[in-house]
């Protein structure tokens, strides 16, 4: 899978200058070198780049997208950052504080974070009339910083990150139950036989797939996506969410959060998100761009280089293609939010990933702010740390392009 590639000091030394501080998802993503050099860029021109909104919005928005997973580490940086910028200070105690203009946004905020495909063109329009509104451009800014903050929380948490040293609160903690995390508790339950595959068995089941050229129908296609949604849903079960005092003048509605897109309802009017109709690379590239900055092709590098970074290792082997573990983990993570890519077997996400790892791809994606670092230690023991980091990092950019998805499109059916 990956590890680090090339000396990292220069980019490290660029985020000290940047930030005043090596932070520490700068230095866990130093493990792959090529995609830090990516990641520093978009983001750094997101939060100081050209761009419709103010800086010191940007950074609020940062603070409340963060602060739909009580992402302590992320909303504690942004307020250094805020202030920095000469940002309100009154703004700092809480949603109440804040402008109507800003306001406005948490409902996009809320919906993106946890059940994106309820977005609509509606919520769009919503934002754009009356007083205080919003340009399509800002929005579309808008709708970049929070899938920005809110798939990087999922790395921050799956990662087992902690708040820096000079911050008050200590974050990644997860949430603990009787007898250890969820995850802890879902991971070993159910998985039988299935729960600890070797790094030898999982080589041998790509050897095999990449040998076997099955023709399926459409049917047959749409079967096995619905298979794999419907096992996504047995994996975890919902439980209380305790806001943490100190951050929760950011959080409104807390317990909104995801639901499985599986239980959306029989007779639901949402259909499956089909890649075949509405893209990343055919149709979500070109109208970012258009609405802001070219930013486009900023994300649209991160995207490829997390999806194609490969040293051709996968725990301590050499010479290996992980082409399709990775494509099982990109499209298991899209899948859970209800996108389906038409020309993939969702057959082999059961043949590549097993249960433990599932669960928690699933709560690092949905609930990333139960994981604790003890989850990221217990899931693939034979991975090397740069490898597991690299499964984060698809994590991250499979769900920030998913949440875009849904928000661009919403975009372009308000503007046609």
């Amino acid at each position: 899978m990956g590890q680090i590639g090339h000396e990292p000091h220069s980019l490290f030394i660029d985020a000290f200058l940047q930030n005043s501080r090596l932070d520490h998802v700068t230095q866990v993503m130093g493990h792959h070198i090529t995609y830090l050099d990516i990641f520093l860029r978009t983001q750094n021109f997101i939060l100081r780049g050209d761009g419709p909104l103010p800086y010191d919005y940007r950074h609020f928005i940062a603070i409340m997208a963060a602060g739909r997973h009580q992402c302590s580490y992320l909303i504690n940086l942004q307020r250094q950052e805020f202030i920095l910028q000469g940002g309100d200070q009154a703004w700092l105690k809480g949603l109440a504080k804040i402008p109507k203009k800003l306001r406005d946004l948490y409902e996009i905020n809320k919906i993106l974070a946890h059940r994106p495909w309820l977005l609509n063109e509606k919520h769009i329009e919503k934002l754009t009339k009356g007083t205080d509104s919003w340009s399509l451009a800002e929005v579309v800014h808008a709708i970049v910083l929070l899938t920005h903050f809110h798939s990087l929380s999922s790395f921050v948490f799956g990662c087992g990150v902690n708040d820096e040293l000079d911050q008050q609160q200590r974050g990644g903690k997860g949430e603990t139950v009787e007898g250890g995390t969820w995850l802890q508790q879902e991971a070993a339950g159910g998985g039988g036989a299935d729960s600890n595959v070797g790094v030898d068995t999982l080589m041998q089941r790509m050897k095999s797939l990449s040998e076997r050229s099955e023709q399926f129908s459409a049917e047959e296609s749409a079967k096995r996506f619905e298979h794999v949604e419907s096992q996504s849903v047995e994996l975890l079960t919902r439980s209380s969410v305790r806001l943490k005092p100190s951050i929760g003048h950011f959080i409104d509605d807390p317990d909104f959060v995801y639901e499985d897109f599986a239980r959306r309802g029989q007779n639901s009017d949402i259909p499956t998100f089909r890649v075949h109709d509405y893209s990343w690379d055919d149709h979500g590239y070109s109208l970012v761009n258009r609405l802001y900055n070219d930013v486009g092709n900023l994300l649209d590098e991160k995207f490829k280089t997390a999806y194609n970074l490969t040293y051709y290792t996968m725990g301590g082997r050499m010479g290996v293609d992980t082409s399709r573990f990775r494509r099982a983990i990109w499209n298991y993570i899209q899948c859970m939010f209800g996108i389906r890519h038409d020309d993939y077997d969702y057959g082999e996400v059961n043949q590549l990933l097993e249960r433990s790892l599932k669960a928690f791809i699933k709560s690092a994606c949905c609930f990333p702010e139960r994981v604790a670092k003890s989850d990221y230690d217990r899931v693939l023991r034979e991975f090397k740390h740069s490898e597991k980091v690299h499964v984060n990092l698809m994590i991250l950019e499979a769900r920030q392009q998913a949440e875009l998805l849904y928000a661009l499109r919403a975009v372009m059916r308000y503007m046609t």
